[in-house]
Formats: C-alpha cells, structure tokens, sequence
C-alpha cells in the first residue's frame, strides 16, 4: 500500500509495508529510539532480538512507514500491534501497542497513515476492534486518535486506554 502524503516536504511518497524477518533491519533502529523515548537505555542488539522473536513466534503484526529517497529506503515509522484474545466472544482484536514516528517525518501525516493501515489489517484479520493506551501527557497522540475515530474508555490509574470499534 502506498500513500502520498502532504506536510513540510509535500513531495514525499510513503509506502506502508508489513514487516516479517527479512525486513525486519527496517525498523530495529526505529524501536531502538521508541523504547529510547519512554527512558529505556539505548540497545539495538535487544531491539533486534525482541523484534525477531516476535515475529518469529507470529506474536505480533508490525507495519512500517518507509520513503524512497534517490533509490535508498528509509524507514520513517512503525506500528507495532499485538493480538487480543476473548475467550468469551471466541474472536481476536489487537492491541496497537507501539507506534512511532522518526523526528524528521512528524507533523506529515505518517503516524495517521500507519494508524489508518493498522485499522485497515485488523478489519482485514475479522477483529472487532484496536485498542490502545497511552500516557496523560501525550496529548499530540491523543488528538491523533482521537481524530481518527477512538474513544477513550474505562481509564486506569495513571493512563489512558482508547478503543475503536471496527464494526461500522
């Protein structure tokens, strides 16, 4: 799926791909800086090898953001969900567990469209709904969501949990 998006560089021309093994170099740096950004030290090699280990296992579902620029890709962003189980309604939703954005390609449109292409696979896959938490600061990720149609639930202490129903 490719997507042409607009913001401070208009021109760029975003494919949104999933990721499995062999891609998987595509967004190990990207994951490395997401648990950077919630304080986590800095770690490729454990980036790399959690990531594998998902995928591996089929325990997650990673989508990514990528830009061709003069024939190099570049990874711009991730989406990293997670399946969600209910024994009782016998069916699978997902939990959109991480997402991130690399700083020169915010504020273009790259988050809404991994957010879109992740809504766009869990309807694919028969789920009923994503859900998501987030942090009580994170207003810049809670506008996004919002936007996009997830209302926020339930809360716990300390977050935020959204959810959107995909059955409209």
């Amino acid at each position: 799926m490719s997507s042409r998006l607009c913001g401070k560089q208009s021109n760029i021309f975003m494919q949104i791909q999933q990721i499995d093994t062999t891609t998987l170099h595509l967004v190990e740096t990207l994951f490395d800086k997401y648990r950077v950004f919630y304080h986590q030290p800095s770690d490729i090699a454990l980036a790399r090898q959690f990531l594998q280990q998902r995928l591996s296992n089929n325990e997650s579902v990673i989508l990514a953001a990528v830009d061709n620029k003069n024939g190099e890709t570049i990874p711009a962003g991730f989406i990293q969900l997670y399946p969600l189980y209910s024994s009782v309604r016998a069916q699978k939703n997902w939990i959109l567990n991480d997402l991130y954005v690399e700083t020169s390609y915010r504020k273009q449109g790259v988050g809404r469209k991994l957010m879109e292409a992740a809504i766009h696979f869990a309807k694919g896959e028969g789920a009923t709904y994503i859900q998501l938490e987030t942090m009580p600061d994170n207003i810049t990720a809670q506008r996004l969501y919002e936007s996009i149609g997830f209302k926020q639930y339930n809360p716990f202490e300390g977050e935020l949990v959204y959810k959107i129903s995909l059955l409209h």
